[in-house]
């Protein structure tokens, strides 16, 4: 078996705008389990879309966007859904920014010998497969992209806008959710930044470069969420997944009580999670477990048990199509930060 063989039916993503499911959300309102789950959770979203002064932080885990959801990010972006993006680098950098670049993610089964996809430099994530030459190809365009920037210490956030910047001028796919927040003034943060490609590229730029070179500055990324917090004020949470983004976002309450600004906790939340609750974590608590750590209010959240893919996409096209999003501020919350590469990084050829 070659490896065309394998890396033949590229995953499609999936479009919300063509797929309307405000009826669907409705009917499941009348009935039990995770359906109604379901339904709360897309009211509650809808809710924090229709509130004047509410900003929606998204938070990704997991390999949703391989999976064929990124498309979803992305419509979210541009439609004025979400203000703001904690993630795992591996959705930012070998997923999204991977995809940008022109390459694919590729449908394939959990069945198969791992030994001969790693004889032919094939990557699984579960039943889904990705080139390993591809994924090394962007691990040498962040190491470009490092290389033409100043010396510093960046946060996350600053160096995925040089990333969106980057490809404005280099894209080879039409939305990209990283050129997308970009262009639209949507910050991302990835705390673990270096636990993706972007890692690995990161560490090419320091090595050739030991006494000249960038960092990811994880404390910087922090204090700027955590303005983004104060700025805000009133803030709601759709978390997909859990771990570090979720945790991340959540503790901004908590770090601008220390220092010294009073802010509500997150008045909204919802959680889309296979996570279990019974080794008292569930991926960064449960959201009303939050309530006493003082992160979430309790009085409006969901928690919804199910695999991300097979219900995003209905709670996104619910609010949508609901079209709450079309009477919001524009936050541009990148716009708080004056100091950003943006105006002082350098063209990459």
């Amino acid at each position: 078996m070659k490896k065309k063989d394998l890396l033949k039916n590229a995953v499609e993503h999936i479009d919300i705008k063509a797929i309307n499911s405000v009826e669907m959300i409705r009917a499941m309102k009348k009935m039990s389990f995770s359906a109604r789950d379901l339904a709360s959770a897309a009211d509650i979203y809808d809710r924090m879309l229709r509130e004047k002064k509410c900003a929606v932080i998204l938070t990704l885990a997991g390999s949703t966007s391989a999976a064929g959801c990124m498309q979803v990010y992305v419509d979210l972006v541009k439609n004025n859904m979400v203000d703001a993006i904690v993630a795992t680098g591996a959705s930012i950098v070998d997923m999204d920014f991977f995809e940008a670049l022109g390459f694919k993610h590729y449908q394939g089964t959990p069945f198969i010998d791992d030994k001969l996809l790693r004889s032919l430099y094939i990557d699984r994530i579960y039943d889904t497969f990705i080139s390993e030459d591809d994924l090394q190809h962007c691990d040498r365009t962040i190491k470009k992209i490092a290389d033409a920037l100043p010396p510093r210490p960046y946060s996350s956030r600053e160096f995925i806008a040089e990333m969106g910047r980057y490809l404005v001028r280099h894209s080879k796919k039409k939305d990209s959710l990283v050129q997308a927040a970009y262009e639209n003034h949507v910050p991302i943060f990835c705390p673990a930044f270096s636990d993706s490609s972007a890692g690995f590229g990161l560490v090419m730029h320091q090595y050739e470069r030991p006494g000249n070179h960038l960092s990811i500055d994880s404390v910087k990324d922090f204090l700027e969420l955590t303005m983004i917090k104060i700025h805000a004020g009133t803030t709601g949470l759709l978390m997909i997944g859990g771990g570090v983004p979720k945790n991340f976002a959540q503790d901004t309450v908590v770090c601008a009580e220390i220092l010294g600004k009073e802010v509500p906790m997150h008045k909204y939340a919802v959680q889309i999670t296979v996570a279990d609750v019974r080794d008292g974590a569930c991926s960064s608590s449960t959201l009303k477990e939050a309530n006493s750590w003082g992160k979430v209010d309790s009085s409006c959240e969901q928690m919804v048990y199910a695999e991300a893919t097979t219900v995003l996409p209905l709670l996104a096209s619910y609010a949508y199509h609901r079209g709450s999003w079309k009477k919001r501020k524009k936050w541009e919350l990148s716009r708080l930060f004056n100091n950003t590469t943006e105006k002082t990084g350098k063209k990459i050829k």
